[in-house]
């Protein structure tokens, strides 16, 4: 019997990034003629690989935006989503101070860079300043909703997407007049993801050159103890998400399959998806936090400075605040990281001892971040009685055979 779809697409794209980190290796090793890195690398796979992550960001924006509006107002209760929201945003800020104690209390127990005396430096370097969280409140409220989706500005998109379908949802007949377009855009956009997620084990090849506890640890007990869901089900469904996250290092460019991934292979319903996932990719950010937490420990053995306890609650709720707004774009933790080392005092310069292997690390940790966001959105829509079970469980959901077997009912207003 042949493979589900969806199967072949899993291992065309784990080929593609094998292929994609040979190819890489044997050219560093046999040196590139000047012609091959002009048409080849700098050529080929560059373009190859720019046009993929730029046709997964150019879907971002429209479909956080409609699918949020149809998931706002396939809830009629307004009371549900103040609750799904409040469960998303706990959960979200929860998993990511778990992950910077992790991070913490590991390096604590390794101290990583301790005996290596780092010296005087003339190399300087000024950090960017944490904006207060009243700030941050303000700024997400969008002043130009074009304009927000315009750069990109996910919190803005997902405010005045819920406003906007609060708004359709009390209008009476002439919302769902509304909700008829919106909800056919829902279905137009979703099949131009299809498209351009056919092609990415192309876009991974070009591309491609675990935090194990967090990721095989504290999500799997998180689906067992807050929503009885089966773990390894959960990361088996993860394959091509975790892919994309790997091989793009953008939570953001990744929201178009993982969002696909929580509705059609783990049964979350749009509902919920379509608020959990973009808010996810936004705020949660725990793979980023444990590399803060490992990395200020380091940095601070290099230095011979000592870190209090106290200094160690600092560094859990500065990078625990700091994922908040953060915008889910390649290397945007050393970003961040700045803002965790000026709370304990640690010389901002240090991040130039790391900077030369972020780019591994970020895919890494963008990988944990994106598979907390399916994590979260499973759990929060467990606890609402708007996840499929059948769905969950059926190893070949996302496929068209079990498309068919798992058809969920239309929206009311369809």
């Amino acid at each position: 019997m042949a493979a589900p779809e969806s199967h072949r697409l899993t291992r065309q794209i784990v080929l593609a990034m094998l292929a994609g980190i040979a190819l890489g290796v044997a050219l560093n090793l046999l040196g590139t003629a000047p012609w091959m890195r002009i048409f080849v690398v700098d050529g080929l796979l560059h373009v190859v690989g720019s046009v993929f992550v730029a046709a997964l960001k150019m879907m971002v924006v429209p479909l956080v935006f409609v699918s949020l509006v149809v998931g706002v107002t396939a809830l009629s209760d307004l009371k549900a989503l103040g609750r799904i929201g409040a469960k998303a945003l706990g959960l979200y800020l929860a998993t990511t101070a778990i992950a910077v104690t992790i991070a913490l209390s590991l390096a604590g127990l390794l101290d990583p860079g301790k005996g290596f005396d780092a010296g005087e430096t003339g190399a300087g370097f000024s950090g960017k300043a944490a904006p207060p969280l009243t700030q941050v409140l303000i700024d997400m409220v969008p002043t130009n909703p074009v304009a927000a989706m315009a750069d990109g500005n996910m919190l803005q998109v997902i405010v005045f997407a819920l406003l906007f379908g609060i708004a359709v949802t009390m209008s009476g007949a002439r919302g769902k007049h509304v909700l008829n377009l919106f909800t056919d855009l829902n279905a137009v956009i979703m099949h131009m993801v299809e498209w351009i997620m056919r092609l990415a084990p192309y876009g991974v090849f070009a591309l491609t050159a675990a935090l194990a506890i967090q990721l095989f640890g504290t999500y799997p007990l998180l689906l067992r103890l807050l929503a009885s869901l089966n773990p390894l089900a959960f990361l088996k469904k993860m394959r091509d998400p975790a892919a994309f996250a790997f091989s793009t290092a953008s939570s953001g460019a990744t929201i178009p399959v993982t969002l696909h991934t929580v509705e059609n292979k783990m049964g979350v319903k749009n509902s919920v998806a379509s608020f959990t996932v973009p808010l996810g990719a936004t705020i949660n950010m725990d793979g980023t936090a444990m590399m803060q937490g490992v990395a200020t420990v380091f940095i601070a053995n290099v230095y011979g400075i000592d870190l209090s306890l106290t200094d160690y609650l600092l560094v859990v709720l500065t990078a625990t605040l700091a994922s908040v707004g953060t915008a889910a774009v390649p290397g945007v933790g050393l970003v961040t990281l700045t803002m965790v080392l000026g709370q304990v005092g640690l010389p901002v310069e240090g991040i130039a001892l790391i900077i030369g292997v972020d780019r591994l690390l970020d895919m890494m940790r963008t990988t944990v971040n994106v598979t907390g966001d399916c994590a979260v959105s499973c759990i929060v829509a467990r606890s609402e009685n708007a996840l499929d079970q059948a769905v969950f469980d059926d190893p070949e959901a996302g496929s068209v055979e079990a498309a068919t077997r798992h058809a969920l009912p239309p929206h009311p207003a369809a």
